[in-house]
C-alpha cells in the first residue's frame, strides 16, 4: 500500500511537472508572438480608412467648404492690407495623399524610410486631396496667391513642385513652394510670406503647420494651446484629418523620444489608451 502511495506521488508529480512545463512554453511562445508582432501592424486601420472610407473623402470636402465659405468671408469685408492676400497650406495629407507611401510601409514591415520616402517622393504619384484642387484653383480666381510650406527636404523641390503641377495646383512654382532646409520649425518660412504679403488663412493636418506654440510640445502642452485658441479654428486655421502620423504621435504620443525600441513603442501606445 505504501509504495502504491508513493508511486502514485511520483506519477502526480511528474504529470504535474510536465504541465507546468507546457505552461511555460505556451507562456513563452505567447510572448514571442507579442513581441514579434510587424512594426507596422498598428498602422492598417488608419491607412484603410483613409483610401476607403467615404466618410474620410466628406470630412475632406467639408475641409476645403468651410476654407471656401470663409475665404468669401474675408473677401466680403474687403480686408484694408497693402500686401497681397495669401494662403498657406501644407502639402502632405493636407492637399496630397501619400497614403501609397504609407501602405509600402506596412506591406514592407518598416518604419520611416528616407530612402524609401524620397523614392515615393520622386515618382510624383502623390494624387490630389479631395476638394483641395477646387479650392485653391477658387483661391486664385479671387486674386489669393497660395504658398505651399511643408517639411519635405529642400532637396526634393523639383519633384515636389512637379507632382504639384501634374495635379494642377496654382502658384506651382520655387517661388511658392518652401521645402524644409535645416530647420523643421515652420514659423521662419510662414514670416517670409508674411514680409510680401497678408495671410488670411492657413492649411495643414499637423498644428505645427499653423503656428510654432505648437511645436516640440507633449500632449498636454497641444491640447491645452488647442483650447486657448479654439476660437481660430475654422476661422483662420482649417485642419484635415490624418490620423496615421504627425507630432500628435511624435512628439505627443512617443514623448519626442527618437530612440524607443518597436516593443516599447507597443507598450506606450497600449499605456496611453484610455479605458473604464
Amino acid at each position: 500500500m505504501k509504495n502504491n502511495i508513493l508511486i502514485t506521488l511520483l506519477i502526480f508529480t511528474l504529470l504535474l511537472g510536465c504541465k507546468s512545463q507546457q505552461i511555460e512554453n505556451d507562456y513563452s511562445a505567447l510572448s514571442l508572438k507579442t513581441t514579434n508582432i510587424p512594426i507596422r501592424e498598428y498602422a492598417i486601420q488608419s491607412v484603410l480608412w483613409q483610401q476607403n472610407a467615404a466618410e474620410y473623402r466628406a470630412l475632406a470636402y467639408q475641409t476645403f467648404n468651410l476654407a471656401q465659405m470663409q475665404l468669401d468671408h474675408i473677401m466680403a469685408n474687403k480686408i484694408d492690407s497693402k500686401k497681397p492676400l495669401a494662403i498657406v497650406t501644407d502639402i502632405d495629407e493636407a492637399i496630397l495623399d501619400n497614403s501609397p507611401y504609407n501602405g509600402k510601409q506596412i506591406e514592407l514591415d518598416e518604419n520611416f524610410n528616407s530612402l524609401r520616402w524620397t523614392e515615393w517622393v520622386k515618382k510624383e504619384q502623390a494624387k490630389a486631396i479631395p476638394g483641395a484642387l477646387t479650392f485653391f484653383k477658387y483661391a486664385k480666381s479671387k486674386g489669393v496667391e497660395v504658398f505651399y510650406i511643408s517639411n519635405r527636404s529642400v532637396n526634393q523641390k523639383k519633384e515636389t513642385v512637379q507632382n504639384l503641377q501634374i495635379m494642377g495646383f496654382p502658384f506651382a512654382d520655387d517661388a511658392h513652394v518652401l521645402l524644409k532646409d535645416t530647420i523643421n520649425t515652420k514659423e521662419p518660412r510662414r514670416f517670409q510670406v508674411k514680409q510680401t504679403h497678408q495671410i488670411v488663412l492657413l492649411l495643414g493636418d499637423n498644428l505645427s503647420d499653423f503656428s510654432e506654440v505648437f511645436d516640440g510640445h507633449s500632449t498636454l502642452e497641444r491640447n491645452a494651446s488647442v483650447d486657448s485658441l479654439k476660437a481660430v479654428f475654422g476661422n483662420k486655421f482649417i485642419v484635415l484629418p490624418n490620423p496615421t502620423y504627425g507630432d500628435w504621435e511624435t512628439n505627443g504620443i512617443l514623448e519626442g523620444k527618437q530612440d524607443w525600441t518597436n516593443f516599447q513603442k507597443d507598450s506606450i501606445r497600449h499605456q496611453k489608451l484610455k479605458s473604464y
